[in-house]
């Protein structure tokens, strides 16, 4: 690439998901189009979009909602939807593989190519989110993808909480971190918790760490269990982009559907990274507790 194509527009999506399966799609579509139209090149969608946030409890029947990457309708409408605006899109899906099921992000390239599928890394479980009655923690690594606008790792929710994970990514050369997430209120029996503060400042502190920026989507409005109505979650979108100090440059509201974006110049953060010295100056053989569980 040359220098005048390291410019990158990124773009966070929220929006609220239903049961209503179609209009979720619908939805999703068509804020990726609006993200398109205000110049974004790499557009990041919500974790697990197209359905409500189903985890909230645990039923076997929700585990009809997986797709095989092979066959899945999503990802066909998706991966088109790429390939005719020309823009990257990380998909987020639940992913249904032989007998187990994992938390997926199918990434496809700005020609609608499948450069490959990352499977969430960090399963929560805890009330309200109950992910490990669905999905096995995945067996993909940490997966940086080269595509037509720069080098790009993706986690997934929970996996936004270590900051192991943006530094593998960050080690396997990527330039931008994305991490599409379902967050919000705690259910009961927990304490209330605003946990988006926090949620926001450690992504920041992960861009900052790195020298690199971070987009983050959420979604928003309040979802119920099923099984127990009293159990609900709301979802306090504020989807942001941070740049490659931690500084947020757009935000999301926290009940409002939306797209933020935001540029940079891939070359001159390149340089900054290369005059910080955060790379060179790492010591793994003192990093041996980072291998324990300890």
């Amino acid at each position: 690439m040359s220098a005048a194509e390291r410019h990158l527009t990124v773009a966070a999506l929220q929006f609220a998901c239903s049961w209503q399966l179609d209009a979720n799609l619908a939805t999703a579509e068509r804020l990726v189009r609006a993200a398109h139209a205000r110049g974004a090149q790499v557009i990041l969608l919500p974790e697990l979009f197209a359905t409500p946030y189903f985890c909230i409890e645990q039923d076997a029947r929700h585990l009809q909602l997986a797709q095989s990457a092979a066959d899945s309708p999503l990802l066909r409408r998706f991966g088109a939807l790429a390939a005719e605006l020309g823009v990257v899109l990380p998909v987020s899906f639940f992913e249904r593989a032989g007998n187990v099921y994992f938390n997926s992000i199918a990434q496809f390239d700005a020609d609608g190519r499948r450069l490959g599928i990352y499977r969430k890394s960090h399963i929560p479980q805890g009330p309200g989110y109950q992910e490990k009655f669905y999905f096995t923690g995945g067996d993909t690594g940490f997966r940086v993808w080269q595509t037509r606008f720069g080098r790009i790792g993706v986690g997934i929710c929970w996996d936004q909480w270590f900051p192991e994970s943006a530094r593998a990514m960050a080690l396997a050369g990527a330039e931008l971190l994305l991490y599409p997430s379902a967050i919000g209120s705690e259910p009961p029996p927990a304490p209330p918790v605003d946990s988006r503060g926090h949620w926001q400042r450690t992504q920041q502190g992960h861009a900052a760490a790195n020298l690199m920026p971070l987009v983050a989507s959420n979604r928003i409005g309040t979802e119920f269990s099923l099984l127990d109505p009293s159990v609900s979650i709301r979802f306090y979108g504020s989807s942001f982009i941070a740049d490659a100090s931690g500084a947020i440059l757009a935000e999301a509201g926290q009940e409002e559907e939306g797209v933020v974006s935001a540029s940079f110049d891939l070359t001159a953060l390149k340089r900054a990274r290369d005059q910080w010295f955060v790379f060179r100056d790492r010591r793994p053989d003192l990093y041996g507790a980072l291998s324990t569980h300890g």
